[in-house]
């Protein structure tokens, strides 16, 4: 048995400060449609999402296309960059993106997202 993976990066969202909660902008639900038709033929057994809610509102579309329920998986969560606001973006990404082991005080390294990440699809692959 061939197991296939469809891997959705969240569609636009409205930025907002609060991570967890943005929400999908107009073009993001638009987009979020396009990925449900794109899909809806497949055979999806499982529809897993991160904890964030422009993820969720991304797949809510497809999951209910294909009659699934929304399977949200904390680890699938995006990395901290840090615990405190960064005054420079660009230059704290060039940072992590330099050194793979390298974090911020509070927030998680490339390495450790990475592993994280990769954890979890090896738990989602296991059934």
């Amino acid at each position: 048995m061939q197991t296939h993976l469809y891997l959705v990066r969240h569609a636009h969202s409205v930025y907002s400060t609060d991570e967890r909660n943005r929400p999908l902008s107009e073009q993001g639900f638009s987009d979020a449609q396009k990925v449900a038709e794109a899909l809806k033929e497949e055979k999806i057994d499982h529809v897993l999402s991160s904890p964030y809610k422009r993820a969720i509102q991304t797949v809510e579309v497809l999951a209910a296309e294909i009659g699934q329920e929304v399977k949200v998986c904390e680890d699938f969560k995006e990395r901290l960059l840090s615990e405190s606001a960064l005054t420079d973006f660009d230059s704290a990404i060039a940072r992590v993106w330099e050194d793979e082991q390298f974090a911020f005080p509070g927030g998680e390294s490339n390495s450790v997202a990475q592993k994280r990440g990769a954890a979890q699809v090896a738990e989602v692959l296991k059934g």
